[in-house]
C-alpha cells in the first residue's frame, strides 16, 4: 500500500555513502530518524533527496505500507494518514488516530516520512509511535535543530552539504548524462567550491553549461560577476542561509539564459508565480487558467509593446523550458503535485528584486489565487486528494502574501480553503484558520466589513464542530444583529444570519427560541421571495423539524400545517434545489425524508416511498456545498 508520490530523484544523484551509513547506524538504534543538517535554518542540502532514496529503496525491497508525506502543515500530515487509515480498513477521521494505532500494533513492514517537517510543536501528537516490533520506521526531515527533534526515540542525523569529491562526481556525471563531458575543466574544482557545494546551486549550474554549452571556466566567469553584483541586491546580513547569494546567482544566470528562449520572456513571470506556491507541488492545470495566461501575457519580460496574448500550450512550454534549466520539476505523472520546486529556490525568485520586483507582487498574489481558485473542484468529496493539495498551496500563499489578499476585499480562496477544512472534518485546523482569518479582516477591513461578518460566521461553524456552542451562539447573535443594522431587516443575508441563528438556537435545545426567529424567518422570505423560493423552502422544513423536537405530533391533524405545508414546498420545489446541489445538496435527503415522514402519516405509502427514493439517492450524491461561494453556514460575503 502506498499513500503520497515520492519525488523522483535528481539526474546524477549521488548516493552519500557516508551520510548513508551514519543513517543506517541511527536506525539500528532509534525507529525514528530525523535528517536536519549543520547549518541552522538552512535548506537545500538534499535531505529529500536522500529521503526519497531511502523510500525507493523500501518499496525496492516490498515494504507492506509506505507513506510519504509533505509535512510543512499539520493538516497535510492529518489528511495523508486518514488516506492512509482508508487504505487498511479504518474509518476515515478519526482516522489519522486510528493510523497511528494500526502501525503500533500491526505486524506488517512500514515507512512513514515526514517531509519538511515545520511545525513540530503542532505535530507533536501525530508522530508514530515506535512500533511493538521491528517492522516500522519513520525518517523526517527538517530545517529545525532544536530539542523538540530529538527524544522519544528520535535520532538526528546533521546533513551538510556535498564533500568536494562528491560535488565533483555530480557534475561529471550530470554532464555525461547529457553527453557534454567536454564542457568540464581544469577550473571544475573552483566552479564546485564557488558555489559552495550546494547540491542545489549545482544542479542551477549544469543545466546552464548542458543547454547554453558554456564550459566550468565560462560559467565560473558569469557566476563570479553576478554573485558580485548581489551583493547590492542580497547583502551579507540579509543572507540568512549563508549561502542564499550562490543560489540565487545560479538562479538569475538561469533565468536570463531561459528568458530568450522560447517562449521568450516567460521563464521570470512563470517561476515567481511559481515561488508563491508551495514547494511540495502544484497541478499544472493551474496553467491553463485564464488568470496565469493573462498574467504572463501582461508580464512579459521581453517581446512586442503589446504582445499577443499568452495561450495554455505556451504557459506550459515555459513549465517546460524551467524544468530543463534546472529551476523547477515538472512531471506529469504525478497528477496533483506535478510542478514542484526548491523552497530556497522560490525564496530566491522572491527576494530577488531582478525577478519580482515589489510592484509586481500584489498582481502575482492575487493571480496565484485566482487560478488556485479556478482549479477547485466543485464537488471536493470526488478529489479529495486534489483539494488537500490546493489547501496547502493556499496556506503557501497566503503565507507570502502579506496583505496583497485582502484589497480590495478578502479574496475567496481565503474563504475556500477554510470551507474545505471544515467539509474534510479538519475541525480543529478549521478553527485556527477561521480564527486568524477574522482578525485580520477586523484589522484589515474593519468590524462591519460584510467579509468579516462572513469569516465571523464562519468561525461560528466551527466553533460548533468542536463543541464550543456558547461561544459559536455569541457570534452568531452578533453576526445577525450586525447584518440588520447595516444592511438591513430585510437583505438576504440578514434573513440567512437570523436562519443560523435559529438553527444554532435548536441544537442548543433552546427550541422556544429557535421557533420564534424561523416563523419570523419563513415569513419574511415569502414576503419577499415568494412561498416557493428555495430559501423559503428549507426554512419551512427547518420550522417543521424544530416544531417535532418541541412535541408537535407528525399526524394530519398538525393544528399548524407546519410539516403539511413543508411536505407540499419540498415536492414542489425538490427537483429544482435537485439542480443546484453545491448550495442545496446537503439539505435535500432530509428534506425529501420529512416529506416523505409526512406522507406516510397522511396515508400516501406509494408517494412516500417515490420520496424516501429520492432522499437515498440525494443522500448518496449529494456533495458538500462549494467552498468559497459562500460562508460554511450558507451566508455569502
Amino acid at each position: 500500500m502506498r499513500v503520497g508520490t515520492v519525488p523522483p530523484l535528481a539526474s546524477a544523484f549521488q548516493p552519500r555513502a557516508g551520510l548513508r551509513e551514519e543513517i543506517d547506524r541511527a536506525r539500528e538504534r532509534n525507529a525514528t530518524v530525523v535528517l536536519t543538517q549543520v547549518l541552522s535554518g538552512g535548506g537545500e542540502v538534499g535531505k529529500s533527496q536522500l529521503a526519497a532514496h531511502y523510500a525507493d529503496r523500501a518499496h525496492t525491497e516490498g515494504v507492506d505500507v509506505l507513506v510519504w508525506v509533505n509535512a510543512a502543515e499539520t493538516s497535510q500530515i492529518i489528511t495523508a494518514y486518514a488516506e492512509a487509515a482508508r487504505a487498511v480498513g479504518e474509518d476515515a477521521e478519526q482516522d489519522a488516530a486510528a493510523f497511528l494505532k494500526w502501525l503500533a500494533v500491526t505486524g506488517r513492514s512500514w515507512l512513514v516520512v515526514l517531509n519538511d517537517l515545520t511545525d513540530l510543536e503542532g505535530t507533536g501528537p501525530w508522530w508514530p509511535r515506535p512500533p511493538a516490533g521491528a517492522n516500522g520506521r519513520v525518517l523526517a526531515t527538517t530545517r529545525r535543530r532544536d530539542a523538540l527533534v530529538t527524544g522519544n526515540g528520535r535520532a538526528r542525523v546533521d546533513i551538510g552539504t556535498y564533500t568536494t569529491g562528491e560535488a565533483l562526481a555530480y557534475l561529471r556525471d550530470r554532464l555525461a548524462k547529457a553527453d557534454a563531458g567536454h564542457l568540464l575543466d581544469d577550473r571544475s574544482g573552483d566552479l564546485v567550491e564557488a558555489l559552495g557545494l550546494l547540491p542545489l546551486a549545482l544542479a542551477h549550474a549544469a543545466a546552464y553549461m548542458i543547454n547554453e554549452d558554456v564550459d566550468c571556466a565560462t560559467y565560473l566567469g558569469l557566476f563570479t560577476d553576478r554573485a558580485s553584483r548581489l551583493e547590492r541586491l542580497l547583502p551579507t546580513a540579509a543572507d540568512t542561509d549563508g549561502y542564499g547569494r550562490r543560489v540565487t546567482a545560479s538562479l538569475l544566470l538561469a533565468l536570463d539564459a531561459a528568458d530568450h528562449r522560447e517562449p521568450a520572456g516567460l521563464a521570470t513571470p512563470a517561476i515567481r508565480l511559481a515561488a508563491h506556491l508551495d514547494p511540495a507541488g502544484h497541478p499544472d492545470t493551474l496553467w491553463n487558467t485564464q488568470a496565469v495566461t493573462h498574467y504572463l501575457t501582461t508580464h512579459r519580460t521581453t517581446g512586442a509593446p503589446d504582445p499577443a496574448p499568452v495561450t495554455a500550450g505556451q504557459a506550459r512550454a515555459a513549465l517546460r523550458l524551467l524544468h530543463h534549466y534546472a529551476l523547477i520539476t515538472h512531471h506529469t505523472h504525478d497528477t496533483h503535485r506535478a510542478v514542484r520546486l526548491h523552497a530556497l529556490t522560490a525564496r530566491a525568485a522572491r527576494a530577488a528584486r531582478e525577478t519580482t520586483p515589489p510592484t509586481d507582487t500584489p498582481a502575482t498574489v492575487r493571480t496565484a489565487a485566482d487560478a488556485l481558485r479556478n482549479i477547485w473542484p466543485e464537488h471536493e468529496h470526488t478529489a479529495p486528494d486534489l483539494t488537500a493539495v490546493l489547501r496547502a498551496n493556499t496556506d503557501t500563499l497566503t503565507d507570502h502574501a502579506d496583505d496583497h489578499l485582502w484589497h480590495p476585499a478578502a479574496h475567496p480562496v481565503l474563504f475556500t480553503a477554510g470551507n474545505s477544512l471544515l467539509h474534510a472534518g479538519l475541525i480543529g485546523t478549521a478553527v485556527t484558520h477561521w480564527q486568524h482569518l477574522t482578525t485580520d479582516a477586523e484589522r484589515i477591513l474593519g468590524d462591519d466589513h460584510p467579509d468579516t461578518l462572513t469569516a465571523r460566521a464562519n468561525l461560528a461553524a466551527s466553533y460548533w464542530q468542536t463543541g464550543r456552542t456558547a461561544e459559536a451562539i455569541a457570534l452568531l447573535e452578533r453576526v445577525a444583529a450586525d447584518r440588520e443594522r447595516i444592511l438591513g431587516h430585510d437583505h438576504p443575508d440578514t434573513l440567512t444570519a437570523r436562519g443560523n441563528l435559529a438553527a444554532s438556537y435548536a441544537r442548543a435545545g433552546r427550541t422556544d427560541g429557535a421557533v420564534d426567529l424561523l416563523r419570523s424567518v419563513v415569513e419574511d422570505q415569502t414576503r419577499l421571495l415568494g412561498p416557493m423560493h428555495p430559501d423559503t423552502v428549507m426554512s419551512h422544513v427547518n420550522l417543521a423539524t424544530v416544531l417535532t423536537r418541541r412535541g408537535r405530533a407528525l399526524l394530519p391533524g398538525d393544528p399548524a400545517g407546519a410539516w403539511r405545508d413543508a411536505a407540499e414546498a419540498v415536492r414542489a420545489v425538490g427537483p429544482h434545489l435537485a439542480d443546484d446541489p453545491a448550495r442545496y445538496g446537503p439539505v435535500l435527503a432530509s428534506a425529501y425524508g420529512l416529506a416523505a415522514a409526512v406522507l406516510d402519516a397522511d396515508g400516501q405509502p406509494e408517494a412516500a416511498a417515490d420520496f424516501r427514493s429520492r432522499a437515498l439517492q440525494a443522500a448518496g450524491t449529494a456533495p458538500a456545498p462549494r467552498p468559497g461561494d459562500g460562508a460554511a453556514d450558507g451566508s455569502r460575503s
